[in-house]
């Protein structure tokens, strides 16, 4: 992907070399996160849709279902569970995208944010306090 020309008669902007590609680095790892949150959420409905029609259906008891009602059923189904497979695998490829761009990231501690967040209240309290 190339970079669109400069138009005349202006500097680079502040976001030239190293700190361009920080910034996009910045930018990704935020993206695949998002990403992530809304294939979860489809995975969440699309799940739902399965278990809807299930809810409502009424068991046989010597009842005959049409071939085509239950082979219409059986499509549904079906294709309601491709989309899902399809959906875990691209949770899946988020996910790894995600691992990749955070690895060099520390995680933090929990005990760690407990301490500043209550350092946090502190201050806050102190300038309650003072106003």
């Amino acid at each position: 992907m190339s970079t669109p020309p400069l138009a005349a008669g202006r500097a680079p902007g502040p976001f030239a070399g190293p700190q361009a590609q920080q910034a996009a680095r910045e930018v990704n790892t935020a993206s695949p996160c998002r990403i992530g949150q809304e294939t979860v959420q489809d995975i969440v409905y699309r799940t739902l849709e399965i278990f809807q029609p299930l809810r409502n259906t009424q068991l046989p008891n010597g009842v005959t279902y049409h071939t085509g009602t239950y082979q219409d059923r059986l499509t549904k189904l079906q294709d309601r569970l491709r989309q899902l497979s399809v959906l875990s695998g691209e949770l899946r490829l988020v996910y790894d995208k995600c691992n990749e761009n955070c690895g060099g990231m520390d995680p933090i501690p929990v005990e760690k944010l407990k301490q500043k967040t209550q350092q946090l209240k502190q201050i806050v309290d102190q300038l309650r306090n003072l106003i």
